[in-house]
């Protein structure tokens, strides 16, 4: 029998830790062998006999218990765990098995390579071991004296990063700016807009706030939106501009004037503008130069979200989508989506850090220190909405010096030429047709109705993805272009090869076959 488990033993944590991650190497060895999307039914969720159990090297069901699992049924988990904590302490091995026959089938794998959903969500060795070495040390940075290497290493880190990208030297942390990791992009946007809000309250009077008004496309992420209910923007002044396929559904300068020229002769104060580098429905890229140049003439802090594409930005034929990133008082990108790195690491960079510490600063006695008093370091809790904050930056270290630039560059090129192999095959069946230029590792496609289909092929493609995504095989998600219900294969997983993207396509094919000879 096990000894009893302490709250932090090295020993303890040695055996422990290993066990532990030969159970999520054995989970990566056997990933492709699980239903992508969670197919798990209450409890219908079937136990593996003990004969099945042991038949199988895996600590894993094996392949063939796929066929057994049922659709997602919200509430499945609560029929197979009791309704209290346990009051003794229970087996390692215990708790793994219930994690293999309960939690892993109502998971949804985001690292298979059959994860075209969304857009990807990084996981890699070394970001995994940064996470480790991360948890190891469980520190609490807020404050540079709280850990002088975690605020240190950001600051060093964020600024390697921002060379690889090209920023200007303004978002640099040996300037007025410098970069911050956020958990998320939507963190991010918040953080710039309440600092955009102070700033322009200091000039227009606290009274001003129900004048303020914030502009973007109809392609911006819904962060935005959150943003300004969170930091008090009153709902009539949230302008979201339309976009069509005429612009490939990027943000057009002259909508953004019309629309700032109308505000301004109404009394309202424009303030915050938005744009996209790589929007959640098409990858479209906004006209950030154009953009950038409206912005400077009316005072308006400029925002730049490039939260899934800025990675492929590392490499020299993509960067010019991030031109006009110059005139941007803020830049946003997630190393944790496309860039290796795991969940959570949004790295924010902004050209004046004093307006985001401004509006974020706290100071109470529990928290004063002699560096901080002077003047002299970086305190990050004053970049950010929480206090706490983890040291993030060590998994983006270990990302960038054991892979290196280089291999990165190649590993966002590939995924970027599956893209182009699967649009080909979208071209090569004239039951398909691509709704939207392929910017980066992003297809937008449809299956064509037949012809006087009244709905013009939504319940059509609604009914495909359905069908995709019950058979397990793979995982898609979907978007509304145009009054068009379209489908979105977004390449980015970090096990996903050439052979995945044939398959795929293979699925698609049938179960396009299959829908279309019932209609």
């Amino acid at each position: 029998m096990e000894s009893e488990l302490k709250p932090m033993d090295s020993e303890q944590l040695r055996e422990y830790a290993h066990k532990m991650v030969d159970f999520i190497a054995d989970y990566y060895k056997m990933i492709e062998s699980f239903p992508v999307l969670s197919q798990v039914k209450g409890s219908s969720l079937p136990s593996l006999s003990p004969s099945l159990e042991k038949a199988s090297s895996s600590p894993y069901p094996p392949p063939t218990v796929r066929d057994l699992w049922w659709m997602y049924q919200p509430g499945y988990l609560k029929e197979l765990l009791p309704d209290s904590a346990p009051c003794k302490p229970e087996n390692l091995e215990d708790v793994f098995d219930d994690i293999r026959q309960k939690i892993i089938p109502g998971i949804t794998h985001w690292q298979s390579p059959d994860y075209f959903a969304y857009y990807p969500s990084n996981s890699s060795t070394a970001g995994f071991l940064g996470e480790m070495l991360s948890a190891g040390f469980n520190i609490i940075g807020f404050s540079w004296i709280a850990s002088p290497a975690a605020t240190e290493l950001e600051m060093i880190v964020l600024d390697w990063f921002a060379k690889m990208l090209k920023l200007p030297e303004q978002f640099l942390s040996t300037g007025q700016g410098g970069g911050v990791i956020q958990g998320t992009a939507s963190e991010a946007v918040l953080v710039v807009l309440l600092a955009a809000r102070d700033k322009i309250l200091l000039k227009a009077g606290r009274k001003s706030l129900e004048k303020l008004v914030v502009y973007c496309s109809d392609q911006t992420h819904s962060a935005m939106q959150k943003a300004c209910q969170i930091a008090g923007i009153f709902p009539e002044n949230f302008r979201v501009l339309k976009t069509d396929s005429s612009s490939n559904y990027a943000l057009l300068p002259e909508v953004l004037s019309e629309a700032i020229s109308k505000d301004l002769s109404f009394g309202l104060i424009p303030f915050f503008l938005c744009a996209t580098v790589g929007t959640t429905s098409s990858a479209a890229v906004d006209p950030l130069l154009k953009l950038g140049n409206i912005s400077k003439v009316h005072d308006m802090w400029f925002h730049v979200d490039a939260a899934h594409a800025g990675s492929a930005c590392i490499c020299p034929e993509y960067r010019h989508h991030i031109d006009g990133v110059e005139e941007a008082d803020s830049f946003c990108m997630n190393a944790h989506k496309w860039f290796l790195t795991n969940f959570d690491c949004s790295l924010l960079w902004v050209k004046d850090r004093s307006a985001l510490i401004q509006s974020l600063s706290t100071n109470p006695e529990f928290l004063k220190n002699k560096a901080s008093q002077e003047n002299s370091v970086v305190d990050f809790k004053d970049w950010q909405i929480p206090l706490g904050r983890r040291f993030r930056s060590l998994k983006l270290w270990m990302v960038l010096r054991l892979y290196g630039l280089e291999n990165l560059q190649s590993y966002i090129r590939e995924h970027i030429k599956l893209a182009e192999q699967f649009e080909q095959l979208i071209s090569s069946d004239s039951r398909f047709e691509i709704v939207a230029p392929r910017t980066f590792s992003l297809v937008c496609f449809r299956l064509l109705p037949p012809l006087y289909d009244q709905d013009d092929g939504y319940k059509l493609n609604y009914n495909l993805l359905d069908a995709v995504n019950r058979s397990g095989k793979i995982f898609m998600s979907h978007t509304v272009l145009s009054g068009k219900f379209v489908l979105r294969f977004a390449i980015g997983a970090p096990l996903t090869e050439e052979r995945h993207v044939v398959a795929a396509w293979k699925v698609l094919q049938d179960e396009a076959t299959i829908l279309l000879r019932g209609s």
